[in-house]
């Protein structure tokens, strides 16, 4: 018998209403437009997009901030909507942010900031020797519980971050672009770090990130979100190798590249500046390059 994923979206939605004077509704905003997904024990789902194409509404309402339109939401094969599964949902799923400064409260110290989740679910044990084993979990010193965030760097910063994110021993880190505020060298260690926390504790990610270079090698499962939907998805090497929609190719010729070689594995597809592009955008981008092709 095959066991229940871990997360599971089905057929997930979100309007919201534009308003225009007084409040009046003049349109609708499909934020997100039918996401489904599934993430088995243990694994990395990659959710990758540009601004605005729905990554990070998804997180917001698999957290519970925001309320879906429509579809529904299980952890661990139970929907997660209703008023009786708040409590144990928000002990099992938990998110670390994209800005870890803004994301720590700087009036608390670091040990403070981490007994919140504990004093919220009522950790039974003692707390400030939990405080300290999430410290060493992170490969920070002890003495870093009585730190305030403005005396750490960024990278310190993610790691109380991630410390308080495990502090209730969630199954399932909602990473929400958990690097993209960090240097290149810093971003290499933080994942290094989930890696291994990922082994050791049984962790299941979903990482998003419009970071292609580091889903790449991060991820097992990839999954493409344009204007709310996702339009590829399947294993990190197939859709990169291969990928099958021009969405897809678009945001693969857009990583940058250091040598001839990474420069030949590049879709050969011509750039948009500006809005994510359109269906018509993409399609006169494959006319585009299928003419390049001919005249080749």
């Amino acid at each position: 018998m095959t066991a229940s994923p871990v997360l599971e979206l089905r057929d997930l939605h979100k309007v919201f209403p534009l308003r225009g004077t007084f409040g009046r509704v003049r349109g609708e905003v499909r934020a997100v437009d039918g996401v489904s997904l599934s993430i088995p024990k243990g694994q990395v789902y990659g959710l990758a997009g540009e601004s605005g194409s729905g990554k990070s509404t998804i997180a917001r309402m698999i957290m519970g901030l925001t309320r879906p339109t429509g579809g529904d939401i299980l952890l661990d094969g139970v929907s997660i909507l209703g008023r009786q599964a708040s409590l144990a949902h928000r002990r099992k799923v938990q998110m670390v942010f994209q800005n870890p400064g803004a994301s720590l409260n700087p009036r608390r110290t670091v040990g403070q900031s981490i007994r919140v989740p504990l004093d919220a679910h009522g950790f039974p044990g003692n707390r400030q020797r939990r405080v300290a084993a999430l410290l060493e979990m992170v490969q920070l010193p002890r003495h870093f519980a009585e730190r305030y965030p403005h005396e750490l760097s960024g990278g310190q910063k993610q790691r109380v971050a991630i410390a308080r994110a495990l502090a209730v021993e969630p199954r399932l880190l909602v990473l929400d672009e958990p690097t993209s505020a960090l240097d290149v060298s810093v971003q290499a260690r933080i994942i290094e770090l989930l890696e291994d926390l990922g082994g050791e504790l049984g962790l299941t990610y979903l990482f998003i990130s419009h970071d292609l270079s580091l889903m790449r090698n991060f991820a097992q499962t990839v999954g493409v979100l344009y204007r709310g939907r996702i339009v590829e998805t399947g294993a990190v090497a197939q859709v990169f190798g291969a990928p099958q929609h021009d969405y897809t190719r678009l945001l693969l010729a857009s990583v940058p590249v250091i040598s001839a070689e990474e420069e030949a594995m590049r879709p050969a597809i011509p750039l948009i500046n500006g809005e994510i592009p359109t269906a018509e955008d993409l399609l006169a981008l494959r006319q585009q390059a299928r003419s390049k092709e001919r005249q080749a």
